[in-house]
């Protein structure tokens, strides 16, 4: 994630954003057909631009740091194939809905 981060990065309030994986199996062992297994709406923040500016032009700085989880909205957001087996998606930062405390 780090190497992403180094190339790309966003610009204005927009977050590039990496979904997390869907369960392939539960805690008890059991494992999921693909099929059954539903939209992830939960993201790791890779890379964040500098911020944006409010209607009086003064810049307001990005709440969303690098490494920061994210819960995603179903719909919405520009998706980029940066790597070969990685897939990342870019949203504003008005458009994600919270950010996941540990």
């Amino acid at each position: 994630m780090a190497s992403i981060a180094n190339k790309f990065r966003p610009l204005f309030d927009r977050e590039l954003v990496k979904r997390v994986e869907a369960l392939k199996q539960t805690k008890g062992g059991i494992i999921l057909p693909e099929n059954s297994a539903k939209k992830v709406l939960e993201g790791a923040v890779v890379a964040v631009g500098p911020g944006g500016r409010n209607q009086k032009g003064r810049y307001v700085p990005m709440d969303i740091k690098v490494g920061d989880r994210v819960l995603l909205p179903e719909y919405g957001g520009t998706k980029l194939q940066l790597e070969e087996d990685d897939s990342y998606t870019i949203f504003k930062e008005s458009d994600l809905l919270a950010k996941i405390e540990k």
